[in-house]
């Protein structure tokens, strides 16, 4: 059987979308590593899998694979890309879509850019998947051998956020791994390192679990706009600068989504044989 792809990326943080034929099994979690090779195969961050059929009142449903072929809730940058990708130069301004973590609306707004309404973010342990713990504001860890403050929140999937005083400098490979092993995350987190510029723009980096450092995460930006707004640091609209470009996050505070935006890019399209 062989299936057409596409490969894009939004901000750098890149991925391969397939529309996956119903009755076919998923590709196993060593596909997903094979395709995912950057030398070998088609390199990406993430895979998502656009299902052939979907309930008729939205306009796709979509599942996420990390590169390490494991299956996660929720893609900000994936799913701005997925819009662009089945809008395909229409003149919709809009969109619904169905993820594991629940409904997304996304809006189209030209040239590329999309955004996506990512929902109310949760800053209770559980829907963090953070053990043992009372909601706070900040939490501390030990971690190899130094006391390390974060954030943390979900924005259909987990973050932790940690300020720096610069994101050049910050342990970002280290720190963001030693998390993964962390007994208070059984099923690991996404670790973003937060340098705050101005009350409207902040640097960051982030290490993606079952990926490693990206370029961009578009939850990760979101969720470091986020925890900078709770502790005070940030306005309800935030510039987002990554290695890969910039994002816009706006959170107008509880009871209100986080909406993402940015610019999405198609690379190119492909075939492959399963």
């Amino acid at each position: 059987m062989q299936l057409q792809f596409t490969k894009m990326h939004g901000a750098g943080n890149d991925f391969m979308l397939l529309t996956w034929p119903t009755g076919t099994l998923l590709p196993e979690p060593a596909l997903i590593r094979r395709w995912a090779d950057r030398r070998r195969g088609v390199g990406f961050d993430q895979l998502l899998l656009l299902a052939e059929d979907h309930d008729p009142d939205v306009d796709a449903e979509y599942r996420i694979f990390n590169a390490d072929g494991n299956e996660v809730e929720q893609c900000g940058n994936g799913v701005r890309c997925i819009a662009a990708f089945i809008s395909n130069g229409s003149d919709r301004e809009s969109l619904k879509l169905a993820s594991p973590s629940g409904l997304v609306e996304a809006r189209l707004l030209g040239g590329g850019e999309v955004s996506v309404s990512l929902g109310e973010p949760r800053f209770t342990p559980d829907a963090v998947f953070l053990v043992d713990e009372q909601e706070a504001d900040r939490y501390r860890l030990a971690i190899g051998g130094r006391d390390v403050e974060f954030g943390a929140v979900s924005l259909g999937n987990p973050h932790a956020v940690i300020a720096v005083d610069s994101v050049d400098s910050a342990p970002v490979g280290i720190l963001g791994e030693a998390f993964q092993s962390q007994p208070v995350f059984p099923n690991g987190v996404n670790v973003g390192f937060m340098e705050v510029l101005e009350r409207d723009r902040i640097r960051l980096r982030v290490f993606e679990r079952g990926v490693g450092e990206t370029l961009a995460c578009g939850t990760g930006a979101a969720a470091a706009a986020v925890v900078g707004q709770r502790w005070g640091r940030l306005d309800a609209s935030v510039h987002v600068e990554l290695p890969g470009g910039t994002l816009g996050v706006d959170w107008q505070g509880p009871g209100n989504p986080v909406w993402l935006s940015g610019l999405t890019t198609r690379v190119y399209e492909g075939r492959l044989t399963l």
